[in-house]
């Protein structure tokens, strides 16, 4: 808000329509090489100069937080809606259903949703907001005896996130295709537990850098 509590002049409509394009080219953009591309191309994809989009975005982080807001906060609604769920395994289902389906139609918010991004206050929270609800619903199927006792939330997080990945491509193969694969991922972690797991879960400060790490292990980014 400006000086004095007055709010700030509404953009004049060419500056609004500026504003609008490179936000709608940044999303297009994101999607197709991930929200370190270059912003020159996102400035060219709207039809508008560096210098107008650095009027507008004077930083990445800018930018990246605007594209996101919206996404960032169906997926914190997505969190206080399944907590209030009395019926954990329910709400675990609900939970990612909900952002598996945001994804689906909105691939560009994949980096977004499986990557913590620091520098962006909004998009810092919804990760934190992610980790503490997943972990929240991890321990009340367990006390509710609906999860097998030996997971935790990373390792929902550590599966759930190269699915997440593969979202838009199951979806442009068939809608809907996307709810297979999750169904029968979480089905591996119902109770009763089956042969005891090999091996210690990943910390959770080893997340990020898996995730970080997907595109190199899958496949490259589209003209990377």
């Amino acid at each position: 808000m400006a000086q004095g509590g007055t709010r700030p002049a509404p953009l004049r409509r060419d500056a609004q329509r500026n504003r609008d394009a490179l936000i709608a080219a940044a999303l297009d953009v994101f999607a197709e090489l991930g929200p370190d591309a270059p912003l020159d191309v996102i400035a060219r994809r709207a039809g508008v100069g560096n210098a107008t989009l650095y009027r507008h975005f004077p930083t990445r982080d800018a930018l990246v937080g605007e594209v996101f807001a919206d996404a960032a906060r169906v997926v914190v609604d997505a969190g206080r809606d399944a907590l209030a769920v009395e019926d954990a395994w329910s709400a675990i289902e609900g939970y990612f259903t909900r952002i598996f389906d945001l994804v689906a139609h909105n691939r560009g918010i994949n980096d977004v949703v499986t990557m913590a991004i620091p520098s962006v206050p909004a998009l810092a929270e919804m990760s934190h907001r992610n980790a503490e609800t997943v972990g929240e619903l991890v321990a009340r199927a367990q006390r509710q005896g609906t999860m097998r006792t030996d997971v935790v939330a990373m390792d929902l997080l550590f599966l759930l996130g190269p699915l997440c990945r593969a979202v838009p491509a199951a979806h442009d193969l068939r809608p809907g295709l996307w709810r297979r694969y999750l169904a029968l991922l979480l089905d591996g972690f119902r109770a009763p537990a089956g042969p005891p797991l090999p091996e210690p879960p990943v910390g959770e400060e080893r997340l990020d850098e898996l995730f970080a790490g997907l595109w190199e292990a899958g496949e490259e980014r589209p003209g990377g």
